[in-house]
Formats: structure tokens, C-alpha cells, sequence
């Protein structure tokens, strides 16, 4: 076979089957360790729904006493979990940041209180909070209940709420409520305050990136979070195959928690992706939650300037 022949077969079979063009690479920061609360996005990972979007996902865990500004400037990831409240002050602080996923269609935030008390009576009293977490609602219930709080900021406060070392303590309905529940301790629906059913039921975790990164990878965000959305629709529809992904990387991470707790807290996750309205896993940012976290949160101090809709959503 002459040179020249060689040649134009080569260059057919390059045409017929050219080269895989390599994934983009994204990072993505979870809010916390390892555990249910994540699970859509390690089926994206697992079931290669990322892979076939093309875009390179790894997806890393925060230390316990992380907050997403230090892991923004620290770790440097390119896209990171924030709630919707935390992206409005890092905005408000001149750190444009855009959302381009949101899987929480509902506050899980609950103030849990010792003793039967109302959680509303009970002014001055020590209240807990997770430390680094700012947790927005709890100085804004403060504040505009006129409870004056004393805000104790910890990374155990599940123990000091046990121990009676605290009056009362901040929770999620998918993590540190299903805590208290598991360790027998006895819950009434008096001490128990939902922030949803009284007026303050904004979204919580979504996906952001700067606007700078969107502008450069729109097309890779976008594809992202379809794949994102697939992972959580399978999740939705196979929740126990779903539970023995996340256990995986429970165990690698070295989380401590256990498989019961996992599965009710993927439960309740998958309740609050909901939409109260739509009755639907939108998967969006509301309008009207944005607005309403900006009055409460300029009217309380927690925000340098007014937040809009469109500061924080892609065009």
C-alpha cells in the first residue's frame, strides 16, 4: 500500500470517528458532609449523567466548621452549594454570585424549644445555632418577634440541647430534628416552631457559581443542571437504590450517622423539593421568596444593600 493511500485512510477514519472531546471540569462544594441531603447530585456522578451532559463533575465535602466564604477563597471551587439567604449576603457584600440549580422549594428551618415551652414566649432565652452557619431566620424571628435572643453559636448543638445546657435550638426537619426524634427525646407540637407555616418559607440549598464563571462555562452550567435534574428525578423514583449510593459516600467521607436517619432525612428532602404552589419539583428560584428574604433581611440588618431576583438568577 503506497504512503500516499495510507494517508487518505488515516484521514477517513478520523473523519468517520474524531476524537473524544474532553469534559469540562467543574468543582462542587456540598453545604456539609456526606449524607442524603446530597443525593441527587451523587446519582448524577454515579449513573454518569454528568459525564454524558459533558462536564467532568467532582463533587467534595467541607470541613464541620467551614463556611461557604472560606471555602469560596480557600478550596476555590467553581460552583458551591449555598442557601438562598447566604447567596443574597455574599452578593450584598460585592460577591456576585448567580444560581444555576436549586433543588430546596421550602424552608426545613425549626426552632426547637426544652420543656413544652412556646418557642414565641420565650424572650431573652439562650437559642443555639450551628456554628459557622449565620442562620438568617433565627435573628430575624429575634428581631422582628421582639425576642431578643441570646444567640449561642456551637458545633454540637444537639448535645447541649440534650444536656439542658441551652433553652432552646435551631434544626432542620431533615437533619438535627430527625436527631432529636431518634434519640427518644420527647417532642411536643407546642415546642416545635416551623418558620414555613408562620410567614417565613424561603427556599433554602441551591447551586451557585460567580457571574464571571457563568459568563465563561454557560453552556457547562446549563448541562449541569440538567443532569442534575435527572439525578434527583431518578432519586424521587428509586429512593432506596438512591440511599445505597449516598451510604457510599457516607462511608467514604467518614460521616458519622447511620442508615435509618439517611433514609428519613431522604425523605424529607425529597418532601421539601415540593413546591407548595405548583404542587411540582420546579428545581427554580421563586421570585416571591427572593423578595420576601430581602425585606426581612434589610429590615433586620442582615443585608449591606437591597438583593434582587435578577442579581441572582441567569437572564
Amino acid at each position: 500500500m503506497s504512503t500516499i493511500l495510507r494517508f487518505i485512510l488515516l484521514a477517513a477514519v478520523l473523519l468517520l470517528c474524531p476524537p473524544k472531546v474532553q469534559a469540562e471540569k467543574m468543582v462542587l462544594m456540598t453545604s456539609w458532609t456526606a449524607q442524603a441531603q446530597f443525593a441527587g447530585y451523587y446519582v448524577a456522578y454515579e449513573k454518569g449523567y454528568y459525564k454524558e451532559a459533558g462536564v467532568d463533575v467532582e463533587i467534595r465535602h467541607p470541613s464541620l466548621t467551614t463556611t461557604p466564604l472560606v471555602c469560596l477563597r480557600r478550596e476555590q471551587p467553581d460552583a458551591i452549594m449555598l442557601s438562598l439567604m447566604s447567596a443574597m449576603d455574599l452578593i450584598s457584600q460585592g460577591i456576585p454570585m448567580v444560581n444555576i440549580f436549586q433543588d430546596s422549594m421550602n424552608s426545613s428551618q425549626l426552632l426547637i424549644s426544652r420543656r413544652d415551652n412556646d418557642p414565641l414566649k420565650m424572650k431573652g432565652r439562650k437559642v443555639a445555632i450551628f456554628n459557622p452557619d449565620p442562620n438568617y431566620l433565627a435573628y430575624v424571628v429575634s428581631k422582628k418577634e421582639q425576642l431578643n435572643f441570646q444567640i449561642i453559636r456551637c458545633t454540637s448543638h444537639i448535645n447541649l440541647f440534650l444536656s439542658g445546657a441551652i433553652d432552646a435550638t435551631m434544626a432542620t426537619s431533615y437533619n438535627e430534628y430527625l436527631q432529636l426524634l431518634q434519640s427518644g427525646y420527647p417532642l411536643s407540637k407546642e415546642s416545635v416552631y416551623r418558620f414555613s407555616d408562620h410567614g417565613y418559607n424561603i427556599q433554602e440549598q441551591g447551586v451557585y457559581v460567580s457571574r464571571s464563571y457563568y459568563q465563561d462555562h454557560a453552556k457547562e452550567c446549563q448541562q449541569f443542571a440538567k443532569a442534575t435534574r435527572l439525578g434527583w428525578e431518578w432519586v424521587a423514583q428509586h429512593p432506596e437504590e438512591a440511599l445505597e449510593i449516598v451510604m457510599k459516600y457516607v462511608r467514604s467521607d467518614h460521616s458519622a450517622t447511620n442508615l435509618t436517619l439517611q433514609r428519613r432525612m431522604l425523605q424529607e428532602v425529597l418532601n421539601l423539593q415540593i413546591d407548595a404552589d405548583s404542587k411540582k419539583r420546579d428545581f427554580c428560584v421563586r421570585r416571591d421568596m427572593v423578595e420576601k428574604a430581602n425585606k426581612l433581611m434589610l429590615a433586620c440588618g442582615l443585608l449591606k444593600h437591597s438583593v434582587t431576583f435578577e442579581e441572582l438568577t441567569i437572564p
